[in-house]
């Protein structure tokens, strides 16, 4: 491994008087921002708002798209046509773009949220749309890069497009032995014990590998880590994670 691994967690996932993310606290562990572009959660003052204390901090800020499902958080599945879901992706992307521009920085990469992001790990046609919007909206951006799992769908059709990709790992999600995520309808689909979750972000970083949900090794080349922002004391964990990274002698720094 060469030592360096990216910190990210997703931001802004809350809707008008409804907070769920401690975004302040988050961002002074982080080094990449998924804000969450008003689909799955977020309005246009929490984009805002989040954007400013991003660029404050001088944390890259991503565009979480997602599935249009505030009700559902954006983890429900759902079948969306690709021409409707490609537009949904630029615009989703435009949107939170004009925030960031605003507070002085720009949106830097894309990733997937929930339902959409394990979708297009295998679902050819969904990879393919997202991908697609994420051209679309490239168009006045540039060619912006796609945080995803590994083996995917979404970063084979995203190396098809000259997009480049991000090889992303999580150190609060069980695994499967075939590499993919644990259903959160499963048990061990989420980890909260902060020992175990600083103990498998330092073996993702330094060594590459992680143990599946079977007890079988994985090796799992990262260049990001995910800590979610809505597991419970997140912002504590993260902090944690980053202290642990660096004692470990693992250098903290942003992809994008």
């Amino acid at each position: 491994m060469d030592g360096i691994i990216d910190l990210n967690a997703d931001l802004g996932e809350g809707f008008g008087r409804w907070q769920l993310t401690d975004d302040e606290a988050l961002l002074a562990s982080v080094t990449s921002a998924n804000v969450a572009c008003g689909f799955h959660a977020g309005d246009p003052a929490t984009m805002r708002r989040v954007c400013e204390r991003a660029a404050e901090h001088g944390v890259r800020i991503g565009a979480q798209v997602s599935y249009r499902d505030l009700a559902g958080f954006g983890r429900r599945a759902m079948d969306v046509p690709a021409d409707e879901l490609t537009a949904e992706i630029a615009y989703q992307i435009g949107a939170l773009d004009v925030f960031a521009r605003a507070a002085g920085t720009r949106v830097s990469y894309v990733k997937p949220h929930g339902a959409l992001y394990n979708r297009a790990v295998r679902d050819r046609e969904q990879a393919a749309a997202v991908v697609a919007g994420i051209r679309l909206a490239g168009a006045t951006l540039g060619p912006l890069p796609v945080l995803g799992l590994p083996g995917s769908e979404l970063h084979a059709a995203a190396e098809e497009a000259g997009l480049p990709t991000v090889r992303e790992a999580f150190a609060d999600r069980g695994y499967r032995p075939d590499g993919t995520l644990v259903p959160r309808s499963e048990p061990g689909a989420v980890l909260t014990d902060a020992d175990q979750v600083i103990k498998r972000s330092v073996g993702l970083a330094r060594d590459g590998e992680v143990t599946a949900a079977d007890g079988r090794a994985l090796r799992m080349r990262a260049r990001s880590l995910c800590v979610h922002g809505d597991t419970p004391d997140a912002a504590r964990l993260a902090r944690r994670v980053r202290e642990e990274l660096t004692a470990a002698g693992v250098e903290v720094r942003a992809f994008a």
